[in-house]
C-alpha cells in the first residue's frame, strides 16, 4: 500500500497555516465549510480567531459546529452561538451550528456498532470541507484529533448520544448511563467518521484533514475546567487521510523527549485512544502508515 502524505510544519502562525493547507495541492470548489470546536465556555486550548482567521478569510469559508449531547454552554443553538461569538470566530465568519435545523442520517457502511450516523442538516449546504482539528488529549476518546472532529464534531446532539453509547440510544440524557466497553465507544468513533467520509465521497464533495497542535493539554476544549498544556507545542500536520493525520499526531506525542508527554500519553492509554487508529484503517477510512513531508 502506498503510503499517504502527511505534511508537518513546526512554526505555529497564520501564515504557516495557509502555507501547510496550500501545501495540499487541493483546490477547494463551491461552498466552503471549516468544522472546528468552538471550546466550551471556560475552555481555553481552542483554535484561537487570530490563528485561524486569516485562512478561513482567505477561502471565504464558513465555521461548522454542531450542539454538544452534555449539558453546558453548547446544548443549545442560541447559547451555542454566544459562545462562538466570545470565543472570537464570528469577528471573521458566519458560524453555522449545523443541527440548529435538524438532522439527517447517513449509512455506516462499515462496523460492528452503529447502523447509521446522524448529522447536522445544514452539512448539505457545504460543497468543501476542511477538518480543522485541535491536536489535544480527551477525557472520553484520550485524543482529540480529526477522526473525532468528523465523528462526534460533525454529528448532531443526538447522532453525538448515538455514537457515546455505541449505537444504543439518540437521547442526550440516557447515552451517559449506557452501558458498554470502552473499546466499543473509539471503535464506534471510526464507524461514525468513516460514515462521513463515505457520505462526503458520495456526494461529490472534497475535504482535506489539518490539525494544530498547540496548548496540548489531557483535556479536551469541550471542558470547562480544560486544564493548562503539560507539554510544548508541536507544530500543525495536514494530510488527504485522517487516520494518517492523526496517526501523525499521536506519534509526535509518543515520540517526544518532553517530560510533560507522558502525561498525555497516559491520558491517551488510559482510553484506548490510540485503537482508533488501525480500526479505522481496517474499514477502508485512511492508513496508519505515511510520509512525513516538512515544509519549513
Amino acid at each position: 500500500m502506498e503510503k499517504s502524505k502527511v505534511y508537518f510544519t513546526k512554526e505555529i502562525t497564520p501564515e504557516s497555516l495557509i502555507r501547510i493547507y496550500e501545501s495540499l495541492g487541493v483546490e477547494l470548489n463551491g461552498k466552503i465549510g471549516v468544522k472546528v470546536s468552538t471550546g466550551e465556555a471556560g475552555s481555553k486550548g481552542y483554535l484561537k480567531a487570530n490563528l485561524i482567521g486569516p485562512l478561513v478569510k482567505m477561502l471565504n469559508g464558513t465555521i461548522l459546529e454542531c450542539n454538544t449531547a452534555y449539558s453546558g454552554k453548547r446544548n443549545n443553538a442560541k447559547d451555542h452561538m454566544k459562545v462562538a461569538q466570545d470565543h472570537g470566530f464570528t469577528s471573521f465568519a458566519d458560524v453555522d451550528i449545523m443541527d440548529s435545523t435538524g438532522d439527517f442520517k447517513i449509512p455506516v457502511k462499515k462496523g460492528k456498532h452503529l447502523e447509521y450516523d446522524l448529522i447536522g442538516n445544514n452539512f448539505k449546504n457545504y460543497d468543501s470541507i476542511i477538518n480543522l482539528a485541535h491536536g489535544k488529549g480527551h477525557a472520553m476518546g484520550g485524543f482529540g484529533g480529526n477522526l473525532k472532529n468528523q465523528s462526534i464534531g460533525i454529528a448532531s446532539r443526538k447522532g453525538k448520544a448515538y455514537i457515546h453509547s455505541c449505537g444504543k440510544t439518540t437521547s442526550p440524557s440516557l447515552c451517559w448511563v449506557s452501558k458498554h466497553e470502552q473499546i466499543d465507544f473509539i471503535e464506534s468513533m471510526a464507524e461514525a467518521a468513516n460514515a462521513v467520509a463515505d457520505y462526503i465521497k458520495d456526494s461529490g464533495k472534497q475535504i482535506v484533514y489539518i490539525t494544530v497542535m498547540n496548548a496540548l493539554s489531557v483535556d479536551c476544549d469541550c471542558d470547562c475546567h480544560q486544564g493548562d498544556p503539560v507539554m510544548a507545542d508541536l507544530g500543525i500536520v495536514a494530510s488527504l487521510d485522517p487516520v494518517a493525520n492523526d496517526q501523525a499526531f499521536i506519534d509526535m506525542v509518543y515520540n517526544s523527549s518532553d517530560p510533560g508527554a507522558i502525561k498525555l500519553q497516559e491520558r491517551i492509554d488510559r482510553q484506548q485512544g490510540r485503537e482508533i487508529l488501525p480500526y479505522a484503517q481496517s474499514l477502508g477510512l485512511g492508513s496508519t502508515s505515511y510520509e512525513l513531508i516538512n515544509i519549513d
